[in-house]
């Protein structure tokens, strides 16, 4: 069972604001959306950090094996 780490990251002063932005409007996103929004997220909280790409997908939710 994975655990949901994206309200953490939601709420956190240490992820870049635009980044937050993006995960709380892939959190709110219809189900048909969400995974397109969740993987534009990844990809902004990507580039704003220095974390790995399987580490982003992995803290958003996201299949890490895509990077």
């Amino acid at each position: 069972m994975a655990f949901n780490l994206l309200p953490l990251l939601i709420h956190s002063d240490m992820v870049p604001q635009e980044s937050r932005d993006a995960l709380r409007a892939a959190s709110t996103a219809p189900s048909d959306r969400r995974d397109e929004q969740l993987e534009s997220a990844a990809r902004m909280l990507y580039r704003e950090t220095g974390l790995d790409c399987v580490d982003v997908r992995e803290l958003v939710g996201l299949n890490p094996c895509d990077c």
